[in-house]
């Protein structure tokens, strides 16, 4: 049934027409040939052939507003509802701004682009970017051994620092005891685990949380096989002197 405009004099709807939906808000005092004509443009039906339907936000249909006199609150119309905009004329073409297949293409073949210079291929080759860019030699991980190394917890031990540390003697080089054999996951191959006898290490013996072995915090440390050497390697007293025995 048919109502009179309520209180509120904007409402909120959905437009909706062939290849475009839009979210609008319309006077409830306007006129239905007025609406046509600001619908226009916004769906690409021209308001002498246009078809307003009105249909509920669960879409159900209400009706058509056909008399072009009677203003929008005249209809039942609420907010979030829907205008569905129909075209009358069954001559005019569908789509016929939005289908793409009535366009004409330019097509070119892969190779013959490949021989143009004026082209964006061409532009990027001469000045090395995108693709074309220099990559930098990236550093490869070395390959690890599969046999785990020769050493096993409870061994003592002796830590060489990095290669690209500079060391004078033996001082850097750090006492310990082997608490961890194995494979970790963070990164492949054999890592072994050591407790330094001093606070010189990074963590308890847990990396990104995982435990791999327990030892007081900053006692420990995970490294590669190749710089832990295993020996006879006593706890070193580092207040003891060369007069005291």
């Amino acid at each position: 049934m048919l109502s009179q405009p309520t209180s509120n004099p904007i409402v909120t709807v959905f437009v909706a027409s062939e290849g475009a939906a839009s979210e609008r808000r319309f006077d409830k005092s306007i006129t239905i040939e007025r609406l046509k004509e600001r619908l226009e443009p916004i769906t690409g039906v021209p308001a002498a052939t246009m078809k307003i339907s009105l249909y509920t936000s669960t879409d159900q249909l209400v009706g058509s507003m056909d008399d072009d006199e009677k203003m929008l609150g005249y209809y039942p119309v609420e907010d979030f509802m829907r205008l569905q905009v129909t075209d009358l004329n069954p001559r005019r073409r569908r789509n016929e701004f939005s289908d793409v297949s009535q366009v004409e293409k330019f097509e070119i073949t892969d190779a013959e682009y490949d021989k143009r210079t004026d082209s964006v291929r061409a532009f990027l080759k001469r000045n090395k970017r995108g693709k074309f860019a220099e990559q930098p030699d990236s550093p490869t991980e070395p390959e690890r051994p599969e046999t785990p190394p020769a050493m096993k917890p409870g061994d003592r031990c002796e830590v060489a620092p990095e290669a690209n540390t500079e060391v004078v003697g033996q001082s850097m080089r750090k006492r310990g005891t082997v608490r961890f054999v194995g494979n970790v996951e963070f990164k492949p191959g054999f890592w072994v685990g050591v407790e330094y006898d001093e606070p010189l290490g990074k963590h308890d013996g847990s990396v990104q949380g995982v435990k791999y072995f327990s030892c007081p915090n900053k006692h420990g440390v995970l490294v590669r096989p190749e710089r832990v050497t295993v020996g006879d390697f006593p706890e070193e007293d580092l207040f003891a002197s060369d007069d005291e025995m």
